[in-house]
């Protein structure tokens, strides 16, 4: 019988066709497959990876406690804190909290700090230096009115520095003009006459000129001014666009 032709095709390349021939020859050993080692006992493995975890076990038991404050110790010695002299030590001693009577301490300096500083809170018609007065037939809420800025000033007069006699030509010539143009509301600064020996001088003649004079049945009401007006050294004066009548007056004192 001839020769066994080769049932792969011809022309192929096969690399390893000779490499157990070659291996044969060089009498190297073939590793042994996975599958003749699957029959075979792990003791020997077993019983060398339980000898390895028992020592490491051991070795962890006899490894000494660590203490994170020592190993710290141990790492700043040697170190010197810096000195600073300058540095602001803050208070951190705990406070108990605020009672309501603390709050409201502390609510009442508020209010003097801004009454100092900006004048908030000061209310004229609560001093003993208020005054405040109405013309015939006037209701008394109407000089509250005046008093909290209702009314639009419209003309100022000054008297600082007058004696009696030129304060009242510059208040009878200022007071005919505000009627003359139609005015409804003016101011008038007399001081508070906190140098007197006795009462405010110029104070106490506006008064009266406004309600004894020949101009009360021009006034509506007065009231002293608010802070940033002159407060007690200043007075609002609401003027009426017609005088009342004796006729007026009369009915008045009939009702009563």
């Amino acid at each position: 019988m001839g020769k066994e032709k080769d049932s792969k095709p011809q022309g192929m390349f096969r690399p390893f066709k000779d490499l157990k021939t070659l291996l044969k020859s060089k009498s190297l050993k073939l590793a042994p497959s996975p599958a003749a080692n699957s029959g075979k006992s792990p003791s020997k493995s077993t019983s060398s990876t339980g000898n390895r975890s028992e020592i490491t076990n051991s070795a962890e038991a006899q490894k000494p406690s660590v203490n994170e404050k020592d190993l710290f110790m141990e790492a700043m010695a040697g170190v010197e804190p810096i000195v600073r002299n300058d540095c602001i030590v803050h208070d951190t001693t705990p406070r108990p909290p605020q009672t309501p009577e603390h709050d409201c301490d502390a609510e009442t300096l508020l209010q003097l700090e801004k009454l100092i500083k900006h004048g908030e809170g000061f209310v004229v018609a609560d001093t003993p230096e208020y005054i405040e007065g109405t013309g015939y037939n006037v209701h008394p809420e109407l000089t509250k009115r005046l008093h909290r800025g209702d009314f639009s000033i419209q003309a100022h007069l000054d008297l600082h520095g007058l004696g009696v006699e030129s304060a009242k030509n510059a208040f009878d010539k200022f007071f005919k003009d505000a009627i003359t143009t139609g005015k409804g509301a003016v101011l008038i600064v007399h001081g508070r006459g906190l140098s007197s020996p006795a009462e405010p001088v110029l104070k106490t003649k506006v008064v009266e000129w406004l309600t004894c004079g020949p101009w009360r049945k021009w006034v509506v009401a007065f009231t002293s001014a608010r802070s940033f007006d002159g407060g007690a050294g200043a007075t609002y004066v609401l003027i009426r666009q017609r005088p009342i009548t004796k006729s007026q007056r009369k009915k008045k004192k009939q009702h009563h």
